[in-house]
């Protein structure tokens, strides 16, 4: 069941937005110039696209939460059509409360399970976080052992066949933060952004129009994850809107970017996407998929992650 976003939730969207996807600028040279905001909310407000939502409901399984990064709380959730932990699939989504993760995952077929990881706004809390190779380290074991405790009938902690990394928004921080780690990143195996791969300006705040350029180091581990699954060995979608942050890269100039330096073409479509989204363009190679989506206000961010369902299985299908 769905139902269209009203005019308080757009409001409430909007100002969720402000808070996505930050990065951090640099100060100004002079003390009278003052720094860059965050980002600039999109003052977009349109009513042509249905922003359709999916409606939170009770969905069974098992939920298991304990203290994790910086202490905040991760949700584990167990379908209840998941039975062997020993050959478990693992989705761990950064960046949001877990409905719409857990709702994902339980429309798969097969041994799905999901931990939900939300820190605070902003991709450089999670970057700054996972920097740390232990921390994820220590959020796989656990999450082993909460999956372990919740499907088998033992505490042994269960096993992992196959690890996705989601990220919505600033949540592509922590994914980006854990790919620079070469173990990390071989046992990763595939990889849903959902409108957000960002990085800054170089000089900052300097967008491509008054000549600056993109900050390219940030997309590095993008960029080779990006590789691997052009050859087959990952698997790698990425969802964009037409947003705009103006502080910082917006999406459609960072999968540019990708298209470009990979080699690639962007080919015009239209067509429908899940939940009323217009698709524009997209980008194929191997197992790498860039889909790009039209809208620039916050109910179209919004989009981007009510789509998770239906991106994840794109994705899994790869």
């Amino acid at each position: 069941m769905v139902s269209r976003v009203g005019p308080l939730v757009g409001r409430i969207l909007a100002f969720g937005m402000t808070l996505a996807t930050t990065l951090v600028c640099p100060l100004a040279a002079q003390d009278s110039v003052p720094p860059p905001a965050p980002q600039n909310p999109s003052p977009m407000v349109e009513h042509t696209r249905a922003h359709e939502r999916i409606e939170p409901r009770e969905l069974p399984g098992v939920h298991r939460t304990f203290d994790g990064p910086l202490g905040k709380p991760v949700d584990v959730f167990v379908p209840d059509r998941t039975r062997h932990p020993d050959a478990l699939h693992l989705v761990i989504y950064f960046h949001g409360s877990p409905f719409i993760p857990d709702y994902a995952v339980s429309q798969l077929k097969g041994d799905y399970i999901v931990a939900v990881v939300s820190l605070a706004p902003g991709s450089s809390v999670y970057d700054r976080t996972f920097s740390d190779p232990a921390v994820y380290d220590s959020l796989l074991a656990r999450v082993a052992r909460e999956a372990g405790a919740a499907v088998g009938t033992s505490n042994a902690p269960a096993a992992f066949r196959t690890v996705t990394l989601v990220g919505f928004s600033a949540g592509h921080g922590a994914i980006r933060a854990i790919l620079r780690d070469s173990s990390h990143f071989a046992h990763v195996d595939a990889v849903l952004l959902l409108d957000g791969l960002h990085t800054g300006y170089l000089p900052g705040g300097t967008v491509l129009a008054a000549g600056g350029k993109l900050d390219a180091k940030p997309l590095e581990p993008f960029v080779q994850f990006a590789r691997a699954a052009m050859r087959g060995e990952k698997r790698f979608l990425i969802t964009h809107s037409e947003i705009f942050p103006g502080t910082f890269a917006s999406t459609t100039e960072t999968t540019d970017y990708l298209v470009e330096l990979l080699g690639l073409h962007r080919k015009p479509v239209l067509r429908w996407g899940p939940h009323g989204m217009q698709q524009l363009s997209e980008a194929r190679a191997g197992r790498l998929l860039i889909l790009g989506f039209a809208g620039n206000s916050a109910p179209d961010h919004v989009d981007q992650l009510q789509g998770m369902p239906a991106f994840l299985r794109m994705l899994l299908a790869l």
